[in-house]
């Protein structure tokens, strides 16, 4: 019952793209890059107030932790119309 091209949750996301799943494209994946990176920028400012300022280290630790998970998530999209030459060329080759 195994599958070669699985279809799961969030399938744009890794290293290889399934069939089923359509990537984003790069406008797309620069709006995301940016909204991602200020709400994470948002959320670590406001962890180190908590930390410094109000001497509360449990939710500004927290804060900062999300605000890094937040500002990395883009970076798991795989764009559209960025495949690899490599195959093409091997196979002109051969």
């Amino acid at each position: 019952m195994a599958k070669d091209d699985p279809v799961r949750f969030g399938a744009e996301f890794g290293p290889k793209r399934t069939g089923a799943s359509s990537g984003v494209s790069l406008s797309t994946f620069k709006t995301l890059v940016w909204v991602s990176n200020l709400g994470g920028l948002l959320l670590f400012v406001i962890g180190l107030e908590l930390m410094v300022v109000k001497q509360s280290f449990g939710f500004g630790l927290a804060c900062i932790v999300a605000g890094v998970a937040i500002a990395l998530f883009p970076s798991n999209y795989e764009i559209i119309g960025m495949e690899e030459l490599g195959e093409e060329d091997a196979n002109e080759e051969g």
